[in-house]
């Protein structure tokens, strides 16, 4: 098969990568909604779900955190495998096994019985959102990757725009149907989307552009060139086996970010829903419809912020200052009590600066690991940030349990946060654009001039 580009009848950049994401982007998005939403829904589930089988904060802490011990576990084998078997069989295996799993939780009657589905729960989704990541990379150039990665991982605060108030409905409206408490209709109900989904990822996803019978031969030419211009910018360092992955620091660099804003981001998707009754509600319907103010505005500001840093090619410093910006609202979220409005402020500020620098991590890292090892290298890098998941709950439950008040572990939180930004400003890699310009500016300077340029 001839992949080369006639340049006198290949489509514009623009036309294929349009092609390419109203194919790709839509379903990819749909499935990290429900993947997102049953990993956060137990944050509405919570509000009734402790009090009708007996849970502590505590308890309820262990469980939600317990979920990404398993997918640590999980999480390098599941992304090795998919270099082995192709994507639509990986993202089948993990959707459909998520989906009754999450379905499962309520079925739950003890802590015993909450911890062991939470970390089934995280073994079963390992690697699907690394595996997205890896994928994308697939199909996307770098410099068009942040956007394309943002626009996917608005499925975020999708799910929590819909999430909420579709939560709450389920538990006000569910509650006592076939002698069954809301909160189980509720994770039943929002987890068996996910299994379908999974059978039909396997027949609507090509594992590469190559195998798309919906991309003209031209078209898989111009994505292809695309791609292969992109890797020749990069410096010698991005090209990584799994082993070099496993000895590069700034590979763990990227891991601590990404650590440091998943314990924001579930800070978020854990505790949003106590903040917000914190200032006197009560409906899990009311709860869930505020819930959504957050999240939408942190739409807005992911698309916004990604598209600029594409524009301008910069992302260490479009990172580092929302993640300050996030861990600022967040503690503010905690400090204040009883305004409902200043509450909502506070928790918008730091959903959209938890939120939006997400893309930007992933674009940062898939830009710098490269080669064969890339989808493990990914892998660890979200393997290592997903402790974080584990630890925000941890933390925060187990401050709260012994002062009975969130500051403590917010604030705790926040000061992680600001730590990821310092270390994502000063320590981790520029993109290949700005690595391969400023080794162009050390061809005409000496050596150490270079190599200051380089970094």
């Amino acid at each position: 098969m001839n992949l080369r580009i006639n340049a006198a009848v290949s489509p514009p950049a623009e036309q294929t990568y349009r092609k390419i994401t109203r194919r790709l982007i839509p379903f990819l998005f749909f499935c990290y909604v429900f993947a997102f939403l049953d990993r956060v829904n137990v944050g509405i589930a919570q509000l009734d779900m402790k009090h009708d089988v007996g849970f502590s904060d505590l308890t309820y802490s262990i469980g939600a955190g317990i979920f990404f011990l398993g997918y640590v576990l999980m999480e390098v084998p599941s992304n090795l495998l998919l270099t082995r078997i192709g994507v639509k069989r990986t993202f089948s295996r993990i959707m459909v096994l998520w989906g009754i799993l999450a379905a499962a939780t309520a079925f739950v009657t003890l802590p015993a019985h909450f911890y062991a589905v939470r970390f089934l729960l995280g073994l079963a989704e390992a690697g699907l959102y690394p595996g997205i990541i890896f994928y994308l990379t697939r199909w996307y150039p770098v410099e068009r990757r942040a956007k394309a990665i943002a626009i996917f991982t608005c499925a975020t605060g999708i799910a929590g725009l819909i999430g909420g108030p579709m939560s709450g409905w389920l538990i006000t409206h569910m509650e006592g149907v076939r002698a069954m408490h809301g909160w189980q209709w509720m994770f039943i109900v929002q987890g068996l989307p996910a299994s379908v989904l999974g059978v039909v990822a396997f027949f609507f996803l090509d594992d590469s552009p190559q195998k798309a019978a919906w991309l003209s031969e031209v078209e898989k030419a111009q994505v292809l060139s695309d791609l292969e211009q992109s890797s020749s910018v990069s410096d010698s360092h991005a090209e990584h086996t799994f082993g070099r992955a496993l000895a590069d620091p700034r590979v763990y660099v990227m891991g601590f970010v990404w650590f440091a804003q998943i314990a924001g981001v579930f800070a978020i998707g854990f505790w949003l829903p106590t903040l917000i009754k914190g200032t006197g509600l009560t409906s899990p319907l009311e709860i869930g419809l505020y819930s959504a103010i957050p999240y939408f505005v942190s739409w807005i500001a992911l698309i916004g912020m990604n598209w600029n840093s594409d524009r301008t090619m910069e992302r260490r410093w479009h990172c580092g200052i929302t993640m300050i910006i996030g861990a600022v609202g967040l503690f503010a979220a905690g400090w204040i009590h009883g305004s409902l409005v200043w509450s909502l402020v506070a928790l918008s500020v730091a959903t959209a600066g938890i939120l939006a620098p997400n893309p930007l991590i992933w674009a940062i890292s898939t830009d710098y690991i490269r080669g064969k090892g890339a989808a493990g290298g990914v892998a660890l890098v979200n393997c290592i940030g997903l402790l974080g998941g584990f630890a925000s709950p941890m933390i925060i439950g187990s401050i709260k349990a012994m002062t009975n008040s969130m500051l403590g572990g917010l604030g705790a939180i926040s000061l992680l946060m600001v730590v990821g930004a310092l270390a994502a400003i000063v320590f981790a890699p520029g993109t290949s654009a700005t690595r391969s310009a400023a080794g162009r500016a050390g061809d005409s300077l000496d050596r150490s001039t270079a190599a200051n340029a380089m970094l």
